[in-house]
């Protein structure tokens, strides 16, 4: 496989198509860069190991170091370099679709523009999470027949998951990485001006979004009347407490509409909707098409590439 089979982008760097699964790593030295005046029509994952790189989405803009996920949202111009000064950007990265759980993990670490820094702490399981990449890579390359690898070559450099197995089991990979990073990452600094306990009632919200959360019940969490709660919640993060709970539980169910064999009739109960003719109708209204054919066409898989060019 070659990366000269991927679609360019007007700057002429190759960017996969919507869909495709494709992971690689590079030790890139100085003078190595990406610019997309489009971006790209996937999301950007890259982990960085050693060295430094420069990552600029529209108007932000950040150097990744050792231990930092930086994940570029699709459709922002974007550009990423190794940093001045620096001698090397040694790093994974995965073009890929992103699980709507994955989102939610990472909507803490925003920085504008669809740029997202997730920087780890010293004692985060670093190892684990490239030993993650390092199993995307492998099971990106798995045909379907026979045992999954358990390791990949070590000059492997790029992947692509052709079959669905191998794309899926990709995923679940580069899932762990996001987790693991996302959960054990510095502290995000809060939106400015965000009151201590609507923060609390959102974390509750995302913790567990098939409860049976209500306003009073999320007001009484937080030590706050149901009336003054309301007001805080829509005033600081612009939607209400109930609209943020259905997004939530809608991530929710698209997520096991995607991961498991429950009935349409479960998914409902599980993330919290009491009438499966409701959760139809407000699925549909998110997401464009009902649960059951959400399910069944799935994120599409197309092109042919690989290779060991710019990611």
């Amino acid at each position: 496989m070659c990366a000269d089979g991927l679609p360019e982008t007007a700057a002429g760097d190759p960017a996969p198509p919507p869909g495709l699964v494709v992971v690689g790593r590079f030790d890139q030295p100085p003078g190595y860069a990406v610019h997309r005046p489009a971006g790209a029509d996937s999301w950007l994952f890259t982990w960085t190991t050693g060295g430094h790189g420069e990552v600029r989405q529209g108007a932000a803009a950040t150097r990744a170091s050792a231990g930092d996920l930086v994940v570029l949202a699709p459709g922002v111009r974007h550009r990423y370099d190794v940093a001045p000064g620096a001698r090397h950007w040694r790093f994974w990265w995965a073009h890929c679709p992103a699980r709507p759980t994955w989102q939610s993990w990472l909507r803490p670490y925003a920085a504008g523009d669809g740029l997202h820094v997730v920087s780890l702490t010293p004692d985060a399981p670093h190892g684990r999470i490239e030993a993650a990449f390092r199993r995307m890579l492998a099971d990106a390359r798995w045909t379907g027949s026979g045992a999954p690898p358990e390791r990949g070559d070590e000059a492997d450099r790029v992947a692509v998951a052709h079959g669905s197995a191998a794309r899926e089991l990709a995923l679940c990979a580069l899932e762990e990485a996001v987790l693991l990073a996302a959960a054990t990452a510095r502290t995000a600094a809060p939106p400015p001006g965000v009151d201590d306990r609507v923060r609390r009632a959102e974390a509750l919200i995302a913790a567990d979004p098939g409860a049976p959360h209500t306003v009073v019940s999320l007001a009484g969490q937080v030590a706050l009347s149901p009336s003054r709660f309301a007001h805080l919640f829509t005033q600081q993060l612009g939607q209400s407490p109930m609209r943020a709970l259905r997004e939530a539980r809608l991530r929710h169910a698209a997520r096991l509409l995607e991961v498991t064999d429950l009935s349409v009739e479960r998914v409902a109960a599980a993330s919290g909707f009491a009438s499966p003719f409701h959760f139809n109708r407000d699925f549909r209204a998110r997401y464009g098409t009902p649960p059951g054919a959400y399910r069944a066409d799935g994120p599409k898989v197309g092109g042919t590439a690989s290779g060991t060019q710019t990611p």
